[in-house]
């Protein structure tokens, strides 16, 4: 079979839409997970599925001893509506690939299905692994995967994965030099006061401002407490408080997020938040309990392994459709397997020339499927060169 045909496309794209059409939320993406073991089980690839948790792992062993790569694919969809009409239309309520997570699992099945029937398989020096991974949406799915060892058995020695990115032309790539993505953390305020009549505000310990106060000191982290030269967001996202606009309520909540790309930056932040949470108890005579959860951390490329992945881009398509991009304050629990093992993540142009463009969950994304051909080939080459040399 050659694998430039149409045939071979015209399954990439049919596996693509039926994924796309039933998108299943972090930990529940069990259709999605039998579906994918079901089509390794069928190229007579060793399959493992988890007992506690979706997911699945394939691994194709070689006859030869010798290195072992991984590729990551993200199976996880978004809770969002889709408001794009087309045939593949979402058919969950309220659920959506807005992220581009079925292209990625569909990239990394049709690398599998090339590597099988094309005989390939049969002449490796060493085995690939195949890591399709439940929850990246916030779930840090990739942590859950570690902990259950599919970097060992074979031992995996190099991981790859790839992103959609619909701001890159379909034709183009981009891959990070090392630093590739933000870290992302969330925090939580509660603010106890004491409520009181809207016309009474001396008889109160209002929450609302003191929250107002807190949301405005922030601010001044990022541009007075960090080098200019060191980039950080913080970001309040939600903010709940009362019921009537006569009411001084009795406790405010704030939610938000970090995002930085230092380690001592992320603590840095840490430290002012809870000293700016203390100062509002000082200085409104209420009570707060702030909470920190540590996300994911910031995710850095292994450079000889970016570089490796730059070049077998560089093989399949022109130089000057391959390109180095800048970090992004965006986060990818992939972190965590390059905080594990040597790894890179590679960004897949996908959008359409000419046509609308749709960020990243936005309740109207879509992908040019000619970037479904372009991954396994562009994947295809990265195992040959390793395995090879």
């Amino acid at each position: 079979m050659t694998f430039n045909d149409k045939e071979f496309f015209n399954w990439l794209v049919e596996l693509r839409r039926d994924l796309h059409m039933y998108p299943e939320t972090a930990y529940k993406e069990t259709r999605t997970t039998s579906k994918i073991a079901d089509i390794l089980e069928s190229l007579g690839i060793k399959t493992h599925r988890f007992q506690d948790m979706t997911g699945v792992v394939g691994l194709i062993k070689g006859k030869k001893n010798g290195p072992t790569i991984a590729f990551r694919a993200d199976i996880d969809a978004l809770p969002i509506q889709e408001l794009r009409d087309s045939p593949y239309k979402s058919r969950i309520d309220g659920h959506m690939h807005a992220c581009g997570h079925e292209a990625n699992t569909a990239i990394v099945l049709g690398t599998a299905k090339k590597l099988v029937e094309s005989g390939l398989a049969a002449t490796m020096k060493g085995n690939v692994k195949f890591l399709f991974q439940p929850a990246e949406e916030g779930g840090a799915g990739a942590k859950e995967l570690i902990k259950r060892g599919v970097l060992d058995n074979p031992k995996v020695d190099r991981i790859i994965a790839g992103h959609m990115s619909p701001d890159i032309p379909v034709g183009q790539v981009g891959h990070f030099k090392n630093l590739g993505y933000a870290s992302a953390d969330r925090f939580q305020l509660n603010i106890v006061g004491r409520g009181s009549h809207g016309a009474r505000p001396e008889d109160s310990l209002d929450p609302v401002v003191a929250g107002a106060h807190f949301i405005t000191q922030i601010q001044s982290i990022v541009s007075r407490s960090i080098k200019p030269t060191e980039p950080a967001v913080i970001t309040v996202g939600k903010l709940v408080s009362g019921n009537v606009s006569n009411v001084i309520p009795e406790s405010a909540c704030m939610e938000g997020s970090i995002r930085t790309f230092s380690k001592d930056i992320r603590q840095q932040i840490f430290e002012r938040l809870h000293q700016f949470a203390k100062g509002l108890e000082h200085s409104f005579l209420v009570q707060c309990d702030l909470s920190i959860n540590q996300g994911y951390p910031c995710l850095f490329n292994d450079p000889e392994v970016a570089a490796f992945l730059y070049d077998a881009s560089e093989s399949i398509l022109k130089p000057k459709n391959v390109q180095y991009l800048s970090p992004i304050m965006a986060s990818e629990d992939f972190s965590f397997f390059t905080e594990a093992c040597p790894g890179a993540i590679m960004r897949f142009g996908c959008g359409s020339p000419g046509q609308s463009f749709y960020p990243l969950h936005s309740p109207y994304f879509d992908i040019d499927e000619r970037v479904l051909s372009i991954g396994v080939d562009i994947f295809t080459e990265a195992i040959l060169r390793y395995l090879e040399h």
